[in-house]
């Protein structure tokens, strides 16, 4: 969990060469649990993005970070450090809800910038949405689910 956050720049980089070098040479399955989808795209195949415990979305590391589906994933990305991007950070409103009393509905849409109402009372299924993509997000299920 948070292998290298708190490392030197240097440090990180040196230990994610090792795990990259690792892989290749046994082939071993990590488990790397991260805030830096930076970090994340760079070690990983696969990347799933969980709030508050719940999947939000699934998919191959390049395309999920290239063109994030759900609106937190979205967030997340825009807060990595880009010296080339003109793009703004998405800071996300209103307070973080706790583990005991989880909101109803979707458990991002008290935070959610694209949230409507059907948001605040159903619970999204997680949807492929293409292949090895899925998210947990009514806006890219059914067009006629939707309720603007």
């Amino acid at each position: 969990d948070e292998a290298v956050s708190a490392l030197d720049v240097s440090i990180q980089a040196k230990i994610l060469n090792l795990l990259m070098d690792l892989q290749q040479k046994l082939n071993p399955a990590y488990l790397f649990i991260s805030h830096d989808l930076s970090v994340v795209r760079l070690v990983s195949d696969t990347i799933v993005v969980l709030y508050l415990g719940k999947v939000m979305e699934i998919g191959p590391a390049a395309e999920l970070t290239d063109n994030p589906l759900h609106p937190y994933t979205t967030a997340l990305l825009s807060a990595v450090p880009d010296p080339y991007s003109r793009n703004r950070i998405e800071i996300l409103k209103g307070e973080i809800p706790g583990n005991v009393n989880l909101p109803s509905g979707c458990r991002f849409h008290t935070r959610c910038p694209k949230a409507f109402e059907r948001c605040k009372s159903k619970i999204p299924a997680l949807s492929e949405i293409s292949s090895g993509r899925k998210t947990a997000c009514f806006l890219h299920h059914n067009k006629e689910e939707k309720q603007f």
